[in-house]
């Protein structure tokens, strides 16, 4: 049976929920799919899990030029040490793989050599995600926008300022990471958006809004900007969702069905995204 993208994203989503062997193995099993949204997604997933078994997969999938990118970071917030995490694409020609993995084995090197008393100091993540870089010990939002927009510091340290910001909340912090949606690089654009969407606040939808809209821009950044904006689920939101949702560009256009089926959760009374086990449970009572 042929399902459309919007339930088999709620069915991943379930299964990353519900852990374990059986649920990383039919997680595998679909990264032969056309879809490099699906197979972005599946690799988010994996690597937010933290198990153990999904770390072959990663490595496996990650040798694929087609994955490499999605898969690098996944990789990071899985391995506590270096070996075997794309050492080899470190200076690669394709420059998105190549931060990547370098972010990746930063943060790697980070766990092994923080110290206690850092760790006590940093902000404490409100999304339970599980990110490619620990926050920044900085609190004030000025100094941490200054990180975050300037281009001559290491990416790793960027991103630290940026999930302080996240971390932080306010306005300011918002405005402070929709400026990083003008900022060279696409795998940081890509990470400035997720980061918004995880926010819901609306006052990023405008910059959001820009970045789907140009035509120049990487694809998989226009992607995360139109998931984001189906996390704020506003109305202005939706009907620009709503323009985009024929782009020729695939991965722009399933993101765009996705978000739209993302805002209607968040706008609706259902309990839970994840609502795929629930549905099955219901339909076989």
């Amino acid at each position: 049976m042929i399902r459309s993208l919007t339930k088999r994203f709620r069915a991943l989503f379930t299964l990353r929920n519900l852990g374990g062997k059986v649920a990383i193995e039919h997680i595998s099993k679909c990264f032969n799919d056309p879809s490099a949204l699906l197979k972005h997604e599946l690799a988010y997933c994996l690597g937010q899990m933290q198990d153990p078994d999904a770390l072959p997969i990663l490595i496996r999938t990650g040798e694929d030029l087609g994955v490499q990118y999605l898969t690098g970071e996944d990789l990071g917030v899985q391995y506590r040490t270096g070996e075997d995490l794309g050492v080899q694409y470190l200076t690669g020609e394709d420059l998105g793989i190549a931060e990547t993995c370098q972010l990746a084995l930063q943060r790697i090197e980070w766990l092994q050599t923080q110290k206690d008393d850092e760790k006590d100091h940093l902000s404490e993540n409100p999304y339970n995600s599980v990110d490619p870089a620990p926050p920044s010990i900085i609190t004030d939002v000025k100094q941490l926008k200054e990180t975050l927009l300037n281009e001559s510091l290491p990416l790793f340290d960027r991103y630290r300022a940026m999930f302080s910001l996240r971390n932080k909340g306010g306005e300011d912090a918002v405005l402070a990471l929709a400026e990083g949606l003008k900022c060279s690089s696409a795998l940081f654009r890509h990470e400035i958006a997720y980061v918004l969407g995880q926010m819901q606040d609306d006052g990023a939808a405008k910059q959001l809004s820009v970045n789907l809209a140009d035509a120049n821009e990487n694809p998989m950044v226009r992607h995360e900007c139109a998931e984001a904006l189906g996390s704020i689920a506003k109305d202005s939101c939706l009907d620009i969702l709503k323009n985009y949702k024929d782009d020729k560009e695939r991965v722009v256009k399933e993101s765009c069905e996705v978000a739209l089926d993302m805002s209607e959760y968040e706008r609706g009374p259902e309990f839970q995204y994840a609502d795929t086990l629930a549905k099955l449970k219901s339909a076989t009572a």
